[in-house]
């Protein structure tokens, strides 16, 4: 039996036949458009620049699933031309005046929540060795460390060497936050737990709340009570896997320190994008 040949059908690494669903809505472009501007038009001819919605949209295929830029499916811009927008939009700050926007737009809203925030931070495997990568008992890598509202919502981000203890870490983390306003209260596990990071932060009107240290010698310094708060620390944790389901920032495979930190600013837009 002859077999007949079928024509080329476009199908994506999915297994569908037909182009996916945008991963930007109308409504979600339309609030940051703007900071994506046309390229203007070259007067010399040539071939036109490709549309910036066609090229986020590239760039979030691979942000989501984590596969190379030379795996992008066919209809979408090619991989050089999204690689080369992604890196000149994270060295513009694009990324992060849409995480600002965005948290401003939630923040009139009223959906804010300054009373309390939650901080944590997390590694990532490294692949390369390159700037902001440390040597740990699980392998080299990059501590992604956040801080999000009392709803789970994303303050602030930053990425270091996976080496140092998070404790030396959490106020450049506060100094990274997009909005320049602090929490009322900060609520971290025990990695936090420092006499002198309480007295910092308290010089700066933020309570630290964390449970002590199961080897601390010191007299106990945290109350009890506000330590119930405590109990609602699963947000920061959620907020994380929320970012996870984003592949890109399982393993860092960015040689460049500040693309990977790009990489999660987008993430954090996105997710933004779908509490509005």
């Amino acid at each position: 039996m002859t077999r007949v040949s079928r024509p080329a059908t476009g199908r994506n690494i999915t297994g569908s036949r037909t182009e996916p669903k945008p991963q930007l809505s109308d409504e979600q472009w339309l609030l940051i458009k703007d900071l994506f501007p046309e390229p203007p038009v070259n007067a010399a001819g040539g071939r036109p620049r490709v549309a910036p919605r066609e090229c986020l949209e590239g760039i979030l295929w691979v942000l989501r699933t984590g596969a190379r830029w030379k795996d992008l499916p066919t209809f979408l811009p090619s991989p050089s031309t999204c690689w080369r927008r992604f890196k000149e939009w994270t060295e513009d700050g694009v990324f992060l005046e849409a995480w600002q926007r965005l948290l401003e737009h939630l923040d009139r809203r009223k959906l804010v929540v300054w009373s309390e925030a939650f901080g944590d931070g997390t590694f990532c495997p490294a692949k390369k060795g390159a700037p902001d990568v440390g040597k740990t008992k699980r392998g080299k890598g990059t501590k992604l460390m956040l801080l999000v509202d009392g709803n789970g919502l994303p303050l602030a981000l930053d990425r270091a060497s996976a080496s140092p203890a998070e404790v030396k870490l959490i106020e450049s983390l506060l100094d990274q936050r997009v909005l320049p306003r602090d929490p009322d209260r900060l609520i971290y596990d025990r990695a936090a737990d420092s006499d002198p990071l309480r007295t910092e932060l308290a010089e700066r009107q933020i309570e630290l709340i964390c449970p002590h240290r199961k080897n601390r010698v010191k007299p106990a310094t945290q109350d009890g009570r506000a330590l119930r708060r405590y109990r609602r620390r699963w947000k920061v944790e959620r907020t994380i896997s929320w970012l996870f389901n984003f592949r890109r920032l399982v393993i860092r495979y960015e040689r460049y320190s500040h693309l990977f930190l790009g990489f999660a600013q987008l993430a954090c837009v996105f997710t933004l994008l779908n509490k509005l």
